[in-house]
């Protein structure tokens, strides 16, 4: 699905080189590498700040502390997604309310989220899923309209562009995972947030710290915190990175416009639709068909790698069981789960290699 070590193999001279130097300075928590970083990713997606963490998880969990959520406050978003967009909230003690996600793209539905606000709604937290951006103005006036906070889970988009503006801009936060297979992948866990909220960037800093001020006497706390804090070697590595993103996304847009053309003409099997507000950055590449166990069986006689994000939604596993929606209430998410799979991509994937990917998917639909 992913072969990290091509890719390393493109920037390995510079890798080893900010490594050699985050070694010698023993810069490894936090450090210059990591704030050079932080500014640098803050000035790629538009706002003022990034806040370098160890992980998206981390990193979704801090924008929501930020907010000051208490028991009973509710927190919109969506079941088809990571478990870790859920636990954030519920970790916090906030209710997790699930809406359904539009037809087309798997994203957040402002339709249904508004039928889900109720006075107690705190936050809408959408999600860019595969790296295809929500519909955020719709999703904008409903959280204006109510009161709440608009958290962006980016985790699978960097880079990703709606209506020209770079994801993680676009609410009061966004939050990024820089896992290794990402579109923008450290070398181990790290994360980031970004705002333009100073005072936001301003506690969140404390909080990935145990609570300390930053740039504050050491060993004072102004609260309880969190050992949230991004590696010196990961903010190196992906300083590194971040001036190829647009090059590795474009490649990524390239592959999924050669499995479009070569893929549209299959009957039985629906290729991801693109809106016409967005600038996806395909982090994965989703299909959806009736026999989704018969062509992954069919492409791995190939030695063709498939996968399924996700096989279930979070309202039908067992730790998202009680959050107020049942097997039924949420249609769309539910059929899409049991259509999706994923085809191969990568930038480094080679034009002969997605061919043949498409030749083993018409096979098996004999097309």
């Amino acid at each position: 699905m992913n072969d990290l070590a091509l890719q390393h193999a493109t920037i390995a001279s510079e890798i080893e080189e900010v490594i050699r130097e985050t070694v010698q300075n023993c810069s490894f928590i936090l450090g210059p590498a990591t704030a050079a970083f932080e500014q640098a990713y803050a000035s790629f997606c538009g706002v003022d700040h990034c806040v370098g963490v160890s992980n998206g998880t981390d990193a979704l969990t801090l924008a929501l502390k930020c907010l000051d959520l208490k028991p009973g406050d509710e927190v919109i978003t969506t079941p088809h997604t990571f478990g870790a967009t859920a636990e954030a909230i519920g970790h916090l003690g906030a209710r997790i309310v699930f809406a359904d996600v539009e037809e087309d793209y798997l994203t957040l539905d402002p339709a249904r989220v508004q039928e889900k606000v109720t006075d107690r709604t705190r936050v809408i937290m959408p999600v860019h899923i595969y790296g295809h951006p929500a519909d955020m103005d719709p999703l904008k006036e409903i959280a204006q309209a109510s009161g709440a906070a608009l958290i962006e889970d980016a985790a699978q988009a960097q880079g990703a562009r709606y209506k020209g503006e770079v994801v993680g801009s676009l609410g009061r936060a966004g939050c990024f995972s820089f896992y290794p297979g990402k579109n923008l992948g450290a070398y181990g866990d790290a994360g980031g947030i970004t705002t333009s909220d100073e005072a936001m960037a301003t506690r969140m800093r404390s909080l990935r710290n145990h609570g300390q001020i930053a740039g504050g006497p050491k060993f004072s706390y102004a609260e309880l915190g969190f050992n949230h804090r991004m590696d010196g070697l990961q903010g190196a590595v992906l300083g590194v990175k971040l001036p190829h993103l647009d090059g590795w996304n474009a490649r990524r847009r390239e592959i999924a416009q050669r499995y479009e053309e070569g893929l549209a003409s299959v009957d039985g099997l629906r290729l991801p639709s693109v809106a016409s507000w967005a600038t996806p950055v395909y982090h994965l590449y989703v299909v959806r068909c009736d026999n989704r166990d018969g062509l992954a069986a069919a492409l791995k006689a190939r030695q063709i790698d498939t996968a399924v994000q996700y096989p279930m939604p979070l309202h039908a596993t067992p730790a998202f069981h009680d959050c107020g929606a049942a097997m039924g209430d949420l249609p769309v998410t539910e059929k899409a789960c049991e259509e999706i799979i994923s085809l191969p991509i990568f930038p480094e994937l080679e034009d002969d290699r997605v061919d043949l990917v498409i030749e083993a998917v018409r096979d098996f639909f004999g097309a």
